[in-house]
């Protein structure tokens, strides 16, 4: 039997092609990233997102505007899927942010009925498709206004099936009343919302005048939500100059002194009810707010509140502002005005955006009047037939009543008054009866009122400034119908009250304690009256206490040469009963390093007094350690040059009390040690060591301190013998 040559089978390594990178990214990433640019992410220049535009047309064409009747939303989305593939889960996302009832839109497309969620709540879920019902608000007459008339390009779905609009002819620019956030590839739009109002006015003052100052007109921002935006002249004018930039919105609220509260009805378009609430909870816990007992939601049918319970006599505005600080209570809006523009996305300010939006409403119009021109000239083209056939009916019935077939009337017409075929069979198919003087004596002035009416429309086409007139009227006719006042109120952001950090801490006295193991305790005296006994860990000892204030700052020196800043305030408040806070974690100290001293910055008045083991002491300005910005840390807080034996820090000049290892000691005036600028100073020799001895103790003197003994008036010096009775 003849043996057959098996063909080796490949591996995977055969399969493996080698290609450029850039290659890779060409022919697979780039599709994908274009796909999601164009199709996806960014609005066009009707304010409008595709997923937003299928479902709106998709609506349209169920007859949801002009019938005024609600459905099922499950049904819509069931319709919109025949232009949107993507999931009924993502079209019915997109249905509910149109709606009236979710208010994310000043101007809403949809009305709604049932339970859509809310913008201003994260945990209000909308209820599922069908439980609830929609159908087109009336403001999308303009939306959809002569779309019958081919003013925009229909093209094919995604599986050629059926047609739907490229872009919907918007009389006025919805892309600046209505929001849109998207995230492309590489690219990104942030778009606020605007008064539809005072963007159609700001329109037509433009259109007449295209050196219109924009900021005249459209005065800021406007959101659903309401709020207070902080109004800065010089961010309005950079956004609407060049389409980016931010400002600030707050909450607005009312203080209910009766009942010791404060109620919040409106905030930032940007956060929740649930954020706002979970931030303000969690200050209280840390306690950086105190004048707080309660926080809840109270929102319902009458709209959102977040009431805030008070103590008695706090001060309510100062709170607000404190919270506005701290919480999203205030929250900044970044725009980023970016649209696709013919296919291609483009970053415009105000003016730019008008002109192009200017371009695409006159081509929408030209192709609306090129539609009715086409009609009302069949029409007068079907007249113009009459019109021949008027002078002599009887022929034109002669003509009919001698023609011995159905088939040959329209040519024998044609043939008899030299009119078209359309002409013959309009004037074949009118009724004897219209062949009367009244019926003739009105067509006749049909006739004439087309030809004035043509004329008209040809003067239009071919003139843009008529167009621009048109476009003005269509705007004043939607003001009046649709305009509404601003629900965001502006606050100019000099009349905003000026608070200080400071001014929203609670103050009140407190003790400092610092531990041998590097915890720290910060109770305030009220606690300790009520308990001052120490809790500790077996082996641990207070090495430190300080009196101090909340609003206080803290400087601590540690073993490494560093100091640390903290304010007060952010220390937890503690009982005596716990362990307290360690310092490593809370400073972001390296392993090993340890606070050896710390002092409380007022003024930063007053000296720091180095001692150190070779005898030397280092007196430098405290002020030395301030800093302008807020460093939280400072390198080289003194000298390293001997290992540090104590610090101390004083207002004024003091007695010392030094001692040298177990035999001498001296007390000396630190007016002796001269005053030093720099941090570094390794200072001049106070006490003169002997071979295998080291200054041990640097302090303030004390009552037991025999000061007659041991003064010296001048340095360096080798002290004196330690007495028996002489404290340490």
């Amino acid at each position: 039997m003849k043996k057959t040559k098996t063909k080796p089978q490949p591996t995977p390594e055969n399969h493996i092609t080698e290609q450029p990178i850039t290659n890779a990214l060409e022919l697979n990433y780039m599709p994908y990233a274009m796909s999601v640019i164009v199709s996806r992410a960014i609005p066009e220049i009707d304010g409008f997102k595709p997923a937003h535009r299928k479902l709106l047309y998709t609506m349209y064409k169920m007859g949801l505007l002009a019938s005024g009747r609600r459905i099922k939303s499950a049904d819509i989305v069931g319709q919109t899927m025949r232009l949107n593939p993507h999931g009924d889960g993502a079209i019915y996302e997109t249905l509910v942010r149109l709606t009236r009832g979710n208010d994310a839109l000043v101007h809403p497309f949809v009305d709604s009925k049932g339970n859509f969620g809310k913008q201003y709540s994260r945990d209000m879920a909308y209820a599922a498709s069908r439980y609830t019902e929609a159908r087109l608000d009336v403001i999308c007459r303009e939306i959809f206004r002569d779309i019958d008339k081919n003013v925009v390009d229909m093209v094919d779905n995604y599986n050629a099936t059926m047609l739907e609009p490229a872009l919907l002819p918007t009389t006025f620019p919805n892309l600046l009343v209505t929001p849109n956030q998207g995230i492309a590839v590489g690219m990104a739009s942030t778009v606020c919302s605007f008064n539809l109002r005072e963007v159609c006015q700001t329109t037509i003052a433009w259109l007449k005048n295209p050196s219109h100052v924009i900021s005249k007109t459209l005065l800021a921002p406007d959101f659903s939500t309401g709020g207070e935006l902080i109004f800065n002249p010089e961010e309005i004018e950079t956004i609407y100059a060049t389409g980016r930039g931010s400002f600030k919105v707050r909450a607005r609220y009312r203080h209910d002194e009766k009942n010791s509260c404060i109620e919040v009805f409106e905030i930032p378009y940007t956060t929740t009810i649930e954020a706002i609430i979970d931030k303000i909870v969690a200050l209280v816990k840390a306690g950086k707010i105190r004048d707080i007992t309660d926080v809840r939601d109270e929102t319902d049918l009458q709209g959102l509140r977040i009431t805030i319970d008070i103590k008695k006599n706090t001060n309510a505005e100062q709170l607000m502002h404190r919270l506005y600080t701290l919480t999203p209570l205030r929250e900044s809006f970044s725009c980023n005005f970016n649209f696709l523009i013919d296919g291609r996305p483009r970053v415009m300010g105000i003016a730019e955006i008008l002109h192009e939006w200017k371009i695409f409403r006159i081509a929408c119009i030209k192709r609306q009047l090129k539609y009715d021109i086409a009609k009302k000239s069949e029409k007068l083209h079907l007249l113009e037939g009459l019109a021949k056939i008027i002078l002599d009916i009887d022929k034109a019935i002669k003509i009919i009543r001698q023609t011995p077939s159905e088939s040959q009337v329209i040519a024998n017409l044609m043939a008899g008054f030299a009119i078209t075929e359309a002409q013959a069979e309009f004037i074949a198919e009118i009724k004897l009866r219209h062949l009367n003087r009244e019926y003739l004596q009105n067509r006749i002035d049909e006739r004439k009122a087309l030809q004035e009416e043509l004329a008209t429309l040809s003067a239009t086409f071919d003139s843009e400034q008529k167009i621009c007139e048109l476009i003005i009227e269509q705007l004043k006719e939607i003001v009046k119908k649709y305009g509404a006042e601003r629900r965001t109120q502006i606050v100019h952001a000099h009349e905003e009250p000026v608070h200080t950090e400071e001014s929203f801490i609670e103050d009140y006295n407190l003790k400092i304690f610092l531990t041998g193991h590097n915890y720290i305790k910060k109770i305030s005296l009220v606690s300790l009256r009520s308990a001052d006994t120490q809790y500790l860990k077996d082996d641990d000892f207070i090495a430190q206490e300080i009196e101090a204030t909340n609003r206080d700052e803290l400087l601590l020196f540690t073993d490494k040469q560093n100091v640390y800043k903290i304010k007060i305030y952010d220390l937890p408040d503690c009982k005596a009963s716990s362990l307290g806070e360690y310092l490593t974690n809370i400073l972001g100290m390296d392993a090993g390093e340890k606070v050896i001293y710390l002092t409380v910055a007022k003024d930063y008045g007053g000296f720091m007094l180095f001692g150190f083991a070779n005898g030397k002491i280092a007196k430098v300005k405290f002020d030395t350690y301030a800093t302008k910005t807020n460093r939280k840390r400072l390198i080289n807080a003194y000298s390293a040059k001997s290992p540090i034996v104590a610090l101390h820090r004083s207002d004024e000049e003091l007695d010392i009390y030094l001692r040298r290892s177990t035999d001498k000691a001296a007390i000396i005036s630190s007016a002796l040690i001269p005053l030093n600028t720099s941090k570094g100073s390794g200072g001049i020799t106070a006490f003169t060591l002997r071979k295998n001895t080291q200054l041990t103790v640097m302090r303030p003197v004390t009552e037991g301190d025999d000061a007659e003994y041991y003064r010296i008036d001048k340095i360096p010096t080798t002290g004196h013998f330690l007495q028996r009775q002489m404290s340490i």
